[in-house]
């Protein structure tokens, strides 16, 4: 039988204690009166926005600071109820970062004092545009069609026509915005091909009012950036699932429509792209990924640094356990072999319970697993590559689904070989059952994490 490498990760792998302290991102902005503005906005609905400093002159918008794992379910919840940005994440701010809090809860122990009645002045016309998706004669048809229209649009509202006729709409917004905007939501079947827009004026009795939509404003168009990158930021949000490649095809174009009508900031493809990137290299660097030589095996990737911290290399593997009670592990590894290497890789990460249960793709050359139990997300992807078989194993806390499908995608894609390892000469360990061999055999640990 053929020979593979066997490691054994730290004890404290995947079920750590989560980090402290953390937040939950919401935005960022570049000018510093818009972020003060956004952030005041947030304050309106949540009573624990804080506001930071990032690095490029930036203002991150955020809620916390909380437990990690508090963070991770309450991002999950605010996200099923549409009232947060679907590329919200939890992160942890750098030491000595400086929290701005806007606003603060009334202590429990802290009656809060009745406002003095005075006279309601008249609520002054609402301005601006509409979107008018739905029509009924009926109120109970109208209630049902602004729930239905709300898993969608959260701020939607409910309006009584002069006609006495009922009617669900979104607004107010610009009207450029709102002409921009009624094409693109109808080709995506997010709204009905008969809406149209209509003025504020004509709408007649708020029953309902809602909320205005965050339909961001087109501007002058933008150039597309480079394809590939336009890809990996695609995949990034979890739009686009084919090959890397820079060429331009349905898949392309799906994907783009997608992020279009998901993120919302613009109807203009160039700049929507542009803006995607930008939030990746947000989220990238507050993952704390960078360029990672490992010397060991002489492998280059792009890893999540802020989660891991290099624990031993092995043999013919580099191991990185949790650092700062992440629960994160990544192994690399690179050793001679072909494809029946790679299908002893993968036996040999599903018997140690690296990747749980895990569902295969076994292809000429190539072997990815995944699976996942109530502690954590494994995903093992390997390549032959001029006669070596070489790739990696990553370990993620279930709670944090978003970020280990995004990560893993950094790693996948940026896995190359640099240099030779310093492992180069060592003999691999034996599976387990079978003896080693070579000079520096021993008998191998083989706890599972």
């Amino acid at each position: 039988m053929r020979q593979l490498a066997v490691m054994v990760l730290a004890a404290a792998l995947p079920g750590a204690a989560m980090a402290q302290d953390a937040l939950i991102r919401l935005e960022a902005k570049r000018a510093p009166e818009l972020a003060a503005t956004t952030a005041a906005g947030w304050a309106e609905r949540f009573d624990d926005v804080v506001t930071l400093p990032l690095k490029g002159g930036w203002t991150g918008i955020a809620l916390g600071p909380m437990d990690r794992e508090a963070a991770l379910a309450r991002l999950a919840d605010l996200k099923a109820k549409g009232v947060v940005p679907g590329d919200a994440f939890v992160t942890e701010a750098a030491p000595g970062t400086e929290l701005t809090r806007l606003g603060e809860a009334p202590k429990a122990d802290q009656p809060v004092a009745e406002p003095e009645v005075a006279e309601t002045p008249a609520e002054p016309a609402p301005q601006g545009s509409y979107l008018q998706l739905e029509s009924f004669q009926d109120r109970a048809e109208a209630d049902e069609a602004l729930a239905r229209n709300r898993k969608e649009f959260p701020g939607a509202g409910l309006w009584q026509l002069p006609n006495g006729w009922f009617t669900v709409a979104l607004g107010p917004v610009q009207d450029d915005v709102a002409r921009d905007w009624l094409p693109v939501l109808k080709s995506g079947k997010l709204i009905p091909r008969d809406a149209l827009v209509t003025q504020a004026a004509d709408l007649g009795q708020a029953l309902d009012e809602g909320e205005a939509p965050q339909l961001g404003a087109s501007g002058d168009p933008e150039p597309m950036p480079p394809l590939d990158q336009v890809q990996r930021a695609l995949r990034w949000a979890g739009h686009y699932d084919g090959r890397i490649d820079g060429r331009d095809g349905p898949k392309t174009q799906a994907a783009i429509q997608a992020e279009i009508l998901s993120a919302r900031a613009s109807t203009d493809p160039g700049t929507a792209m542009r803006l995607l990137a930008e939030r990746r290299a947000e989220w990238r660097e507050a993952m704390g990924l960078e360029q990672l030589d490992d010397q060991a095996t002489g492998l280059s990737v792009t890893a999540p640094m802020g989660a891991l911290q290099f624990d031993r290399a092995e043999r013919a593997l580099s191991i990185y356990g949790p650092k700062d009670g992440s629960g994160a592990a990544m192994i690399l590894f690179s050793q001679p072999g072909g494809q029946q290497e790679l299908l002893d890789l993968a036996g040999l990460v599903t018997a140690l319970g690296w990747v749980p249960q895990p569902e295969r793709d076994v292809q000429r050359g190539h072997v990815t697993l995944r699976g996942e139990n109530d502690d954590h997300i494994g995903a093992a992807e390997g390549w032959v590559r001029d006669g070596r078989a070489e790739g990696f194993v990553l370990i993620w806390p279930t709670a944090d689904q978003q970020d280990q499908a995004r990560i893993l995608a950094e790693i996948s894609d940026s896995l190359t070989r640099k240099a030779p390892g310093q492992n180069e000469d060592m003999a691999p360990a034996a599976l387990p059952g079978e003896p080693a061999t070579g000079p520096e055999a021993k008998e191998p640990e083989t706890t599972a994490p």
